[in-house]
């Protein structure tokens, strides 16, 4: 059955600068406020549908953010953890009930004009997500795991294994993919939806699976299909 091609419009929305009195209102509020104050007053819009709530959850993470952007959109039910480590760039969507988990001494950075799906999921203890980066809705990204070792002990109580996860500029990370411990997603390369990536992403590469494979290249016939078999075979068992 044949499909029809439409514009893209997150990619090339217009960036407008945020109004002055939200910039320093957040000023304000973060002069008078610590970060269990704000994310309590975070709380008391993360719900909400109307205007009011998304300029508040916008000003509420402006003041909680290492750094955050101007026409960035919060969807509601948006929760963070350790919001106090993002940097979040211009004209970023998150979409309703992602959950985006930081810890109190890693990083996070989502790069300008970014889309976040709805329902996505990061373990953003050490992640960066490059310019104009789409990540398909539940879509996951692990950035730790328990080392399971010494062996006597339940695995959860043994040490956790943070390892940074990169996806580069203009990549696009498919629904409901997920991107293990210690990669890197290379520039405009595609994962396909439902993927396991457990090896790196070469830039314009396509792949997809459980776990991810090369499929081709974006450009498809520059003769390196190989080489890019090889970087993102499976692990053997």
């Amino acid at each position: 059955m044949a499909g029809r091609i439409v514009s893209a419009v997150h990619g090339r929305r217009r960036i407008e600068p945020d109004p002055e009195f939200e910039i320093d209102f957040a000023e304000h509020l973060r002069g008078h406020y610590g970060p269990a104050g704000l994310i309590e007053l975070y709380g008391r819009f993360a719900l909400g549908e109307g205007e009011l709530d998304r300029t508040m959850r916008r000003l509420l993470l402006r003041a909680l953010c290492r750094t955050f952007g101007h026409g960035v959109r919060i969807d509601p039910g948006v929760g963070f953890r350790h919001p106090e480590t993002f940097e979040i760039g211009d004209g970023v969507f998150i979409g309703a009930q992602a959950y985006l988990q930081g810890r109190f001494d890693g990083t996070c950075r989502i790069g300008a004009r970014c889309w976040v799906g709805p329902q996505s999921y990061f373990d953003a203890r050490d992640l960066v997500l490059e310019d104009d980066v789409g990540w398909g809705p539940g879509a996951r990204v692990l950035g730790s795991e328990h080392t399971g070792h010494p062996i006597d002990l339940p695995i959860i109580q043994t040490d956790l294994s943070i390892r940074p996860v990169v996806v580069r500029r203009g990549a696009d990370v498919g629904t409901g993919a997920i991107l293990l411990p210690g990669v890197t997603v290379g520039e405009g390369a595609i994962v396909g939806a439902g993927a396991v990536v457990v090896r790196d992403v070469p830039a314009g590469a396509v792949v997809a699976g459980v776990p991810a494979r090369f499929l081709r290249w974006r450009n498809d016939g520059d003769g390196h299909g190989k080489e890019g078999m090889a970087s993102c075979a499976a692990a053997p068992p």
